[in-house]
């Protein structure tokens, strides 16, 4: 009778661990570490178009990719890997000078994502200069979720090859980025994004703070790449590290301080150089404690 009951129970162990050991197989939401969309539940909110309008769309898009994939098979030829960087030369990466500069970057608020009321965009002077420019609301929306509001981003689109293939910006020819502009007094936030690979890396970005003046005159602001620090989703990390300078996916800067009213940042153009004065690797000491020890 003992052994009996024994098998039975060995019986119903066995069946009771293939169902768990399915159960974890075929469930992800057990993961913790795990995210599922890449944009962290923002949606797009914008209308699909009819499948007609899609595929005209699509013939559109083929003509550019297979010109610009054309381009990428003559730069490989004719590509030169001896390039000379002279000090103080400054390598311009983005200017604005007509309409068409304006397309590369995605202008965005909290209004967007009904966060909150700001509004920003970014448009051509007279003189031929980009000018960021908006309003930034603190007021914050009666929704019970939303707790903080007041923030307006301009970021470059993702870089990519032919056919809409993701690629990244290679930067390790540089230490310095070198940006002209005029600004109106406030802070500006500047965002170097290296989402990499994996969802734990999506949402790493490297930020460093940029004081303008006001005034009538224009600024050159020469920033090396050892001052940025590294956070993620608007945390700034414990654990420091220098930019990956081959793994740049987009540049971006924010107005988002705590004083709300109208902001403006005019841009003459974004560009990196190499400045062989400069030998610092990482600015920020890293300490390290014992386990479970807490530095004070």
């Amino acid at each position: 009778m003992l052994n009996i009951y024994k098998n039975v129970v060995c019986t119903l162990c066995k069946q009771k661990a293939i169902k768990t050991s399915r159960f974890l197989k075929t469930s992800a939401k057990l993961n913790t570490f795990w995210e599922n969309d890449d944009k962290g539940g923002y949606k797009d909110n914008r209308p699909v178009p009819s499948f007609k309008e899609r595929m005209r769309t699509g013939l559109q898009e083929l003509k550019k990719e297979i010109a610009l994939w054309s381009e990428e098979v003559k730069e490989r030829f004719e590509f030169d890997p001896l390039i000379v960087f002279r000090p103080g030369e400054v390598d311009v990466k983005w200017q604005f000078e007509q309409d068409e500069s304006l397309k590369k970057w995605i202008v965005t608020s909290d209004s967007d994502n009904n966060e909150g009321f700001s509004k920003a965009n970014l448009t051509l002077t007279n003189h031929g200069k980009g000018l960021f420019h908006g309003e930034l609301s603190m007021r914050v929306p009666k929704d019970g979720r939303v707790k903080r509001a007041g923030y307006c981003n301009m970021r470059t689109l993702r870089a990519r090859k032919s056919f809409k293939r993701e690629a990244y910006l290679d930067w390790t020819s540089y230490n310095m980025l070198v940006m002209r502009i005029r600004g109106d007094g406030r802070s500006y936030l500047l965002n170097i994004n290296t989402r990499g690979y994996y969802d734990i890396t999506w949402n790493d970005m490297y930020h460093y703070v940029l004081f303008t003046r006001g005034g009538p005159y224009w600024q050159v602001a020469r920033i090396p790449f050892s001052k940025f620090f590294l956070a993620s989703k608007g945390r700034i990390q414990d654990r420091q590290a220098p930019i990956p300078l081959n793994k740049i996916t987009s540049f971006g800067i924010t107005a988002g301080e705590r004083h709300g009213g109208d902001f403006s940042l005019e841009i003459d153009y974004i560009g990196l150089e190499y400045d062989p004065s400069h030998t610092e690797d990482f600015a920020y000491e890293m300490y390290k404690t014992d386990k479970y020890m807490v530095a004070t």
